[in-house]
């Protein structure tokens, strides 16, 4: 459609799963509807519009808890308390989530504003939030040798999802599940280009394809 405006395509897209997508899974979203949510897993991933969680898992409604924000970051407890840590408190205790996964993305666009903070200057706020993942970058410089940007970026966006796991188990709601034994954290790397989910392992401490 010419010059289609951005509520256009909105409303279009509502148009098209109420005649299309939700009369082909009507059983679910009633299912869905009488029942209490019971999400099995916590799914923390960045704001980036190219990451779609749900489509990347193939999962439904009530069965993934997502919440997003700049760079995947997860503030260690105490730290800047908010709605990450509202969000986290909420998913373990009172819906007893049985794992956490941390996603972070290819060409993360917070991990760039992280590697030049002098651009983000007219972002105060973003720049005051990215304090949550200067240890990341202080590990890829500390061992830097030569390398370029784009591979600095690359390996910034593994650390920076390490530092988030690391975060995250000093929560109280997280250490007291993990202590019982009742929680996993993961972290992923999700690659936009290629349709490609990459999984921490701690042994190799690496990422590798799922």
């Amino acid at each position: 459609m010419p010059n289609e405006s951005p509520m256009d395509k909105l409303l279009a897209g509502v148009r098209k799963f109420q005649s299309e997508v939700y009369p082909k899974h009507r059983e679910r979203y009633e299912r869905a509807a009488r029942q209490p949510q019971q999400p099995h897993t916590l799914f923390i991933t960045c704001s980036d519009s190219r990451i779609d969680p749900e489509l990347i898992t193939q999962s439904g409604p009530g069965e993934i808890f997502v919440t997003r924000n700049i760079g995947n970051l997860v503030p260690a407890y105490g730290e800047m308390l908010g709605g990450v840590s509202a969000v986290v408190e909420y998913a373990v205790q009172a819906l007893g989530v049985k794992q956490i996964v941390i996603c972070g993305h290819t060409d993360c666009g917070a991990m760039k504003g992280l590697q030049h903070r002098e651009k983000l200057q007219s972002l105060p706020t973003v720049n005051h939030w990215l304090r949550n993942a200067e240890a990341a970058l202080s590990v890829v410089q500390a061992r830097r040798t030569g390398m370029g940007e784009q591979a600095e970026l690359e390996q910034l966006i593994g650390e920076n999802v390490v530092l988030q796991m690391h975060h995250i188990r000093t929560h109280p709601a997280v250490a007291g599940k993990i202590a019982q034994e009742a929680l996993e954290i993961y972290g992923w790397i999700y690659d936009i280009g290629h349709g490609e989910v990459r999984a921490y392992d701690p042994e190799s401490k690496s990422f590798q394809p799922v």
